[in-house]
């Protein structure tokens, strides 16, 4: 863990599926899919890694003149795709934008990701397939980032980088060895803290129940009072009724 950073340059489908880099089990089916995946890179793909930003999450009805319309302001663009579905043609919703020279790549990485696109608040990230070891596509059960909704949170990017471990520099923690297991730690130290502080006996009461308490007590002693108070005038009653009959 000494050399523990953010954004990794090395791809673990293990780790990517981890809050912090730490886990050490997959816990979804999608890392171990990504896991047994025997995925090489396309040979096929031209141009320089370096200078080319991966743009995601674009709407389906976006085309490629809208995409350079967009990304143009940013620097030179020397090549664009538009990835399609090769049997209908129809697009998959991400694409990839390469300029002439890195410094472009970079300003629009920094300064087009989370941009409105035709609607979609679009993705951008640099290539990982040629540039990051050991990449695994979406598809496959890899990827960085992702939605909530899908159940496969992915870390260790640019956009969603990996959480800073609670000690960094010790490798064996007799709290938990994951981030997830300190964390189960941490919850039920307060869940005891708070079941004692909550507990009926002795002087540990919440503030609420000795509130409601102090209520409860000032309204029976008002009840005693007026209680008291009604069975004097009673017998005050009484006493003058006595008195008048024997006058």
């Amino acid at each position: 863990m000494t050399h523990w950073c953010a954004v990794p340059k090395v791809y673990d489908p293990l780790k990517a599926g981890s809050i912090d880099g730490t886990d050490t089990e997959p816990h979804d089916r999608a890392i171990l899919r990504a896991m047994n995946a025997k995925y090489k890179p396309n040979k096929n793909v031209v141009g320089d890694p370096d200078n080319t930003v991966f743009v995601g999450r674009l709407s389906p009805n976006t085309d490629e003149e809208m995409i350079e319309e967009h990304f143009k302001k940013y620097g030179k663009i020397k090549r664009l795709r538009l990835v399609r579905d090769i049997v209908t043609g129809f697009s998959r919703c991400y694409a990839f934008v390469e300029y002439f020279n890195n410094d472009d790549a970079y300003g629009a990485q920094r300064n087009a990701d989370k941009t409105v696109l035709d609607e979609k608040e679009i993705y951008v990230d640099f290539e990982c397939e040629r540039t990051m070891k050991g990449w695994i596509p979406r598809r496959l059960g890899g990827g960085i980032c992702g939605k909530k909704e899908s159940g496969q949170l992915r870390f260790g990017g640019i956009n969603r980088p990996f959480k800073k471990p609670f000690n960094v520099d010790s490798i064996q923690n007799t709290e938990g060895s994951t981030f997830r297991e300190r964390l189960d730690v941490q919850e039920r130290g307060d869940l005891r803290d708070r079941d004692r502080y909550n507990r009926p006996e002795g002087n540990m009461y919440s503030q609420r129940d000795r509130g409601q308490r102090s209520g409860d007590r000032r309204s029976r002693d008002r009840s005693e009072k007026g209680q008291s108070s009604r069975d004097r005038r009673r017998s005050r009653s009484r006493t003058s009724e006595r008195s008048r009959h024997k006058h």
